[in-house]
């Protein structure tokens, strides 16, 4: 017994080392060999795509969904590689006769390559000895071959199609598991490669073409069947757009975004080329946009490229690939079409290159790091972009200059925003066009972001949540080339007013503005922070006489408790709430707030709120209509215990008689200063200028005693004028001055006029100069 449990244990592990060495492709099968056991043994289940002859070893996810390709798929029983039908037995029960490589072509019914095999003269060396593989093309393969390229192979002295039969050769046995993804065997022909893909969905490739039957040991090698001619492969990515005539401006993108050369290097790239049509579509203004940038033009570029070749036999199914711009594009099928991102747009597949593969498209792939920032919004944020445009916005976005957008979902806009003014409505939506490009990761909390109209917004993080204000983002942000674009569901509502300004104005809270004012805590309302206040209307207090209201302002301890706990230490929003979950806030008494957020409603300690999330400059107030009090705190008055068993319901207070309120630090509490700085009024200086005609010069003269020095004196009034001073020491002896007090005239006089002036006729007078004479002018 004990050696029978030896030997099944292992048999086990070496079926699990066989398994673990198989590939996906035999992995595949043996899948389709376990859904076909009650068909008997060796059978395999297969899909067949309806109005097809395409079969397929499928996937778990086909097979679920009964369908290849988004095509209705028929499921059929066959013999899996390798075993044969016994006539009145069921399944596959015999193993297929071995035969050299020309003989099993018969085997798998590939007799028309094994018919070409004759007209070549090719059997004679697939008959006799050696270790080939042979990836020999079905009779459907043959005839889906262009007959022009067909009936050339046959009639040219058999040559052409010797050496293209000799391409599908390897002079060595290469079974699925040895055809790794990314190996390039050398074919018999010409020493040229042959580009083998393996996928994980179970299919396997050479230059594109699938095998669809494999394994087929032969006493000189192995024959895969596969489903198309192939041929040699010597051209580059680049060699291709390069001489293509449809892909002459593709070729001139990769030029300008410095990328033609890397297409023309080694490595495993798949290309989805635009055709020149593809962006004949996209507009003139959009197309010289992309040109100007070479950094958006290398993203759209890239964003066509996946470091990956995906042949269109291994795609089965709609799968996203990441392409190297670094955002994803989803590949799929519909029938024989290929699709990109869910639309039929691939006009030419499997063109094989030396480094990859290129399918040929007729649309042009624009990725959102090649968008303008009001191009990355979609379907759901329509009416933002369209208001935007309605009350010029849009418009006024320079196109130098960076932002985030902030769009509201289509919801967002209700009947009631739509019907406002549209000046109200254009500043609403300027809160929501932020100054500079900030992405999802960029975002920190207390980050003050400014919007485009001069405001600012506040951002939080929370465990589960980005919030600006009182809005938080949803899934779906994106980064444009100038700019990013966040979702949220609902209309920022910035702050304008502090807590206190808010509950003065509501008329509602009148009895707690007392109270706090009892307590000596009002400036906490005023005072810049960030607080969320669970704040008590008068309906809360609804139960208590003016007596008992005087009796809890009298225990100052007591009542500071009481209203500490209202107060959490940070800014904590509706949306902000991981949902389902006891949210933890501490209170500025020192005791948590428990906080629930389900069913679009919010609850603190059981409470439910009717109103939350109004922004204030200094937090958030959410409105209560119920008194909160810390469950660990004791009552130790009768007095009290009476007044509080009114106010609060929802939880028992503990009474310790004799307890004492201990007093809080008001560590929070800044001090408010108010400077009134008094200074002199600012005095001015105005300088009136009169501009006339000048008519009179007045020269005057005064002599005091016995006067030795002579000094005139000369006014001239007018746009241009002259003034004369100076000290002229004249010679007055012998002359009488009593007569002459006032000269009218000519005010240019010198010394010599001035004395002949004086002396009034007298022949010869004597002057001496002992002075200076200055002239000046303004």
């Amino acid at each position: 017994m004990k050696l029978l449990f030896v030997f099944a244990l292992a048999l086990f592990v070496l079926s699990t080392f066989d398994y673990a060495d198989s590939s996906a492709y035999d992995k595949i099968v043996t899948h389709s060999r376990i859904r076909a056991r009650k068909e008997g043994p060796n059978v395999c289940a297969l899909q067949q795509v309806m109005g097809t002859k395409k079969k397929y070893f499928s996937t778990c996810r086909n097979w679920y969904h009964g369908s290849i390709c988004g095509k209705k798929a028929t499921v059929l029983y066959e013999c899996c590689p390798g075993y044969i039908k016994l006539e009145g037995m069921p399944g596959c029960p015999a193993v297929a006769p071995i035969d050299h490589v020309y003989g099993s072509l018969a085997l798998v019914k590939a007799t028309s390559t094994q018919n070409y095999a004759d007209i070549s003269k090719l059997k004679p060396e697939i008959e006799g000895p050696g270790s080939f593989t042979l990836f020999a093309p079905s009779n459907e393969a043959w005839e889906l071959l262009d007959e022009t390229v067909r009936n050339a192979l046959v009639s040219n002295v058999n040559i052409e199609l010797y050496n293209a039969l000799h391409y599908h050769m390897v002079n060595k046995r290469l079974l699925t598991k040895d055809l790794k993804n990314g190996v390039t065997p050398t074919s018999m022909y010409n020493d040229l490669g042959l580009y083998i893909n393996h996928y994980s969905n179970g299919v396997v490739t050479v230059n594109c073409a699938r095998i669809i039957y494999g394994n087929q040991v032969a006493t000189n090698g192995v024959v895969h069947v596969i489903d198309r001619v192939i041929s040699s492969v010597g051209s580059t990515i680049q060699d291709v757009i390069e001489v293509d005539d449809d892909l002459t401006t593709l070729a001139d993108v990769a030029q300008t975004a410095g990328l033609l050369e890397k297409l023309g290097q080694p490595g495993h790239y798949t290309l989805f080329a635009p055709t020149n049509d593809a962006f004949d579509k996209i507009g003139g203004d959009t197309m010289e946009r992309l040109l100007s940038d070479k950094e958006v033009l290398k993203a759209l570029l890239n964003f066509h490229l996946l470091d990956s070749v995906q042949c269109s036999e291994a795609i089965m199914a709609g799968t996203s690939y990441e392409t190297l711009e670094g955002n994803n594009i989803e590949i799929g099928c519909d029938g024989e079409s290929l699709t990109v991102n869910g639309i039929k747009m691939v006009l030419k597949k499997d063109i094989v290159t030396t480094n990859g593969v290129i399918h040929l498209i007729d649309q042009v792939l624009i990725p959102d790091s090649a968008k303008h920032v009001t191009e990355l919004m979609g379907a759901s944020q329509s009416t933002f972009g369209d208001m935007m445009t309605e009350l010029g916005l849009s418009s006024e976005m320079r196109a130098d200059a960076e932002y985030t957008l902030l769009a509201p979902l289509n919801d967002a806009f209700t009947d009631e925003v739509m019907s406002m003014d549209q000046r109200e409505l254009r500043i609403i939506l300027e809160n929501h066009i932020i100054k500079n490009k900030l992405g999802l990761g960029q975002l920190y909390n207390g980050q003050q972001l400014e919007t485009i109209g001069g405001k600012t917004l506040r951002v939080f993080i929370y465990r589960t949540a980005v919030c600006i204000e009182n809005a938080c983002l949803i899934r779906g942000s994106k980064e444009g080339s100038n700019g990013a674009l966040h979702l949220m569901r609902t209309m920022l509502k910035p702050a304008e007013k502090s807590m206190f300004e808010i509950l003065t104005e509501s008329g509602r809270f009148k009895i707690f503005l007392s109270l706090m004012e009892g307590a000596g805590l009002t400036d906490l309302l005023r005072q810049e922070g960030g607080f969320t206040l669970f704040a008590p209307s008068d309906k809360a207090f609804a139960a208590l006489t003016e007596r008992e209201l005087n009796l809890l302002k009298g225990d100052v301890n007591a009542l500071r408790t009481i209203l500490l706990y209202h107060f959490g230490n940070g800014i904590v929003i509706g949306g902000g709430l991981e949902a389902r979950v006891t949210n933890l806030l501490k209170s500025l008494q020192g005791s948590n707030l428990q906080l629930k957020s389900a069913d679009n409603a919010v609850q603190v300690n059981s409470v439910q709120l009717p109103e939350t999330d109004k922004m204030a400059t200094n937090g958030v107030i959410h409105f209560i209509d119920q008194i909160l009090y810390p469950q660990d705190i004791p009552v130790g008055s009768q007095d009290l215990l009476m007044i509080l068993r009114k106010l609060i319901t929802y939880i028992q207070i503990k009474f310790v008689s004799g307890y004492r309120y201990q007093e809080i630090p008001l560590t929070f509490m800044k001090r408010i200063i108010t400077r009134v700085v008094q200074q002199s009024p600012e005095i001015k200086k105005v300088t009136r200028v009169i501009e006339g005609k000048p008519s009179i010069t007045k020269v005057t003269r005064v002599i005091e005693g016995e006067p030795s020095i002579t000094k005139v004196t000369r006014v001239v009034s007018g746009p241009q004028y002259s003034v004369s001073s100076g000290t002229t020491n004249v010679e007055m002896e012998g002359i009488d001055l009593s007569r002459i007090t006032t000269f009218e005239g000519n005010a240019n006089l010198d010394s010599e006029q001035l004395t002949r002036l004086i002396q009034k006729g007298r022949p010869n007078p004597r002057r001496v100069v002992a002075g200076n004479r200055r002239r000046g002018r303004n």
